[in-house]
């Protein structure tokens, strides 16, 4: 039987092209998301290119989510081998405007079930000593970000627990990467609101195939942290010079509303 993989936001973007990636190197697929109608179109794309696929429909922002995707993983018998925590989601605005449910759901979502999968899935790839995971953070990881503070924060977590579940599973023939894309052309800024920000009017995003690709790669080759471009590259070893209180003053001027 083919290898299986597990990837979490797989409707859409990056999530969906490190599906296609997959799909070229012969891995059976489950694909997850909340949108149903979409999930399984994305499906039936793959299908067409014979590759066996398995669909879980199931919103991470809602407590138990990942119980039911094991649940559902045990009942098919379905043992995961690579891991691709990509889902997650940003609110943009002041923390102090921004609805306290929204940031429970950022958190829940970008912290609590990427964590949660995590923790559920190692056992077994630890007891087969094989296996990969790989987590999305980005390059708003790297510094902290007014009008968009918890997102960033959540994907500061996202870094910091990846290098550290890194250099824990060294050994053990588990790999760890964390993928760290900056401004990236999907539908994420468009329900985050980041139509009103600076950011992409300044900035070039980058096409989620290439960010897929660089990450893919990445993850392949056993590498810890994936910054994708060249220039995030760049941003992202300015961001150790730069004196913290800085850098926060020139990402709020950054994510101001045009």
């Amino acid at each position: 039987m083919a290898k299986i993989a597990l990837v979490t936001g797989a409707s859409e973007g990056i999530g969906f092209e490190l599906c296609k990636l997959l799909a070229q190197d012969g891995y059976f697929i489950v694909l997850t998301a909340r949108n149903q109608h979409q999930l399984e179109r994305r499906a039936e794309e793959l299908r067409k290119q014979s590759i066996e696929t398995y669909v879980i429909v199931q919103d991470l922002s809602v407590p138990g989510a990942c119980e039911k995707i094991m649940e559902q993983l045990a009942a098919q018998n379905l043992e995961i081998e690579v891991l691709i925590n990509n889902a997650g989601f940003a609110n943009y605005g002041n923390f102090s405007e921004n609805s306290l449910e929204a940031e429970i759901a950022l958190l829940q979502v970008n912290i609590v079930a990427l964590t949660k999968l995590t923790k559920l899935i190692l056992p077994s790839m630890i007891k087969n000593r094989s296996g990969k995971i790989m987590n999305l953070a980005s390059m708003a990881a790297f510094v902290a970000g007014p009008q968009m503070a918890v997102y960033y924060a959540s994907k500061a977590y996202v870094l910091s627990f990846s290098e550290a579940l890194a250099c824990e599973l060294e050994g053990t023939g588990i790999t760890v990467t964390v993928v760290c894309p900056g401004a990236t052309q999907t539908e994420f800024q468009e329900r985050a609101g980041l139509g009103r920000s600076k950011l992409f009017s300044m900035v070039k995003p980058m096409d989620s195939n290439t960010v897929a690709k660089e990450g893919y790669r990445g993850m392949m080759h056993g590498e810890t942290i994936v910054i994708t471009g060249a220039m995030n590259k760049l941003m992202a070893f300015a961001t150790k010079l730069t004196p913290r209180s800085l850098s926060t003053k020139l990402i709020k001027r950054i994510q101001a509303a045009r």
